[in-house]
């Protein structure tokens, strides 16, 4: 870190062009060999269950949780440092800062663990492709390395059997701070005549005469009415025991009062979207109250009812959100509404009581970890030791 301290101290307006790129270079060198080390440190945390430590399953969840890094990061960390034995060549590249962390990932998100196999099943020397993939990647673009790889995969199958069409399918939806989302999907052929399909005949169906939106405009808004209409079905699969549907939150004050609210109403994916728009979709819907005292659902349910209720997992859902052990942030379909304090230890079937846990840390704070909301509402995890487990800036 010093090193990179006394980097930021330089004046760059002191520099000549020359000096610029040739610091330049060293950085992505630097970075290159920070990532190559980055990527062995956390493969041993991996073989080793270090993650374990703060109650994660994975330095991937570790990653996410308490590094916030990406889940595409995490995945290509993983990947990467499961790679890392297979390549000496390339990873030998990797960690003197000539192969760049995206350029091993080519490699490692290509040839698996069922691609070495066969290749060895087949006689394929690996270590001839290994020693030609390095030499690419440090002399050739980055555009290159994709090419090679793929004659590896000639290679391996040279007569091109049929695909399993599911296994090349992706659809990664990203959502940003105002709510709204972009996403990117990859469909084989076959996934996306039918995808265009359905969107084309909402297209045509519902385009107005002079509908002057572009085309793009047009299949988005179609996306949206196929998912709409199939909620609205209710022969979708079940979120934990009830049917999928939109969930929004708005308090009473907002609901009754005419004013639009910006961003006064959640979302059950998070998002904030206006009390005005979310009384217009009240218009249709099937309202719940969640009131946090005697009046309306009730909460505070005693003993007579150890199983959670409907109305108290909804009063949860609508306080944590999502798993409230720290560094996880599951969402709140896929967990458990837990006792504070065990039925069986006198505690009570209310919200007080009441956290939500992803299966994973349900099964946690049952063998020693322990959560609490303490009096600011902020939830905080304990490790079986006594010690805290915090999330904060990294060191530095």
């Amino acid at each position: 870190m010093s090193a990179l301290d006394a980097f930021a101290t330089d004046d760059l307006h002191g520099l000549t062009d020359g000096e610029v790129l040739d610091r330049t270079a060293s950085l992505v060198a630097a970075r290159n060999r920070l990532d190559a080390e980055l990527t062995r440190t956390a493969r041993h945390a991996a073989v080793t269950q270090a993650a374990e430590h703060d109650g994660l399953k994975s330095m991937r969840s570790w990653f996410i949780g308490h590094a916030r890094l990406s889940a595409g990061e995490a995945d290509r960390i993983g990947r990467s440092g499961r790679a890392l034995a297979h390549f000496p060549a390339l990873a030998a590249g990797f960690a003197a800062g000539d192969v760049t962390a995206a350029q091993f990932d080519v490699v490692a998100g290509k040839v698996g663990d069922q691609e070495r196999a066969q290749a060895e099943e087949q006689g394929i020397d690996l270590g001839a492709f290994d020693a030609a993939w390095a030499t690419v990647a440090q002399e050739a673009p980055h555009a290159s390395l994709a090419l090679a790889v793929q004659q590896f995969d000639d290679a391996l199958d040279p007569d091109g059997p049929e695909p399993d069409p599911t296994e090349g399918r992706r659809l990664t939806i990203v959502k940003h701070a105002d709510g709204s989302v972009t996403g990117r999907f990859e469909l084989d052929a076959v996934g996306g005549e039918k995808v265009q399909s359905a969107i084309e005949s909402h297209v045509q169906a519902d385009r107005p005469k002079g509908d002057t939106r572009t085309r793009s405009q047009q299949n988005a808004d179609a996306l949206v009415q196929v998912c709409d209409n199939q909620l609205a079905s209710g022969q979708l699969p079940t979120l934990r025991t009830v049917k999928p549907h939109v969930v929004l939150q708005l308090d009473l004050e907002d609901a009754v009062d005419p004013a639009t609210g910006p961003g006064a109403a959640r979302t059950g994916f998070g998002a904030s979207i206006s009390a005005a728009r979310a009384r217009w979709l009240a218009c249709d819907a099937d309202i719940s109250r969640i009131v946090m005292g005697p009046d309306g659902e009730p909460l505070d349910l005693g003993r007579r009812h150890r199983v959670v209720t409907p109305g108290l997992r909804r009063a949860v859902v609508a306080r944590d959100k999502t798993c409230v052990f720290a560094g996880c942030g599951a969402p709140h379909w896929w967990a458990d509404v837990h006792h504070l304090v065990h039925w069986l230890h006198g505690g009570e079937t209310n919200l007080q009581n009441s956290a939500l846990l992803c299966e994973r840390h349900h099964t946690k704070v049952h063998h020693g970890f322990s959560v609490e909301r303490d009096p600011g509402g902020r939830w905080r995890t304990w490790r079986p030791d006594g010690t805290e487990i915090l999330i904060g800036p990294l060191l530095h």
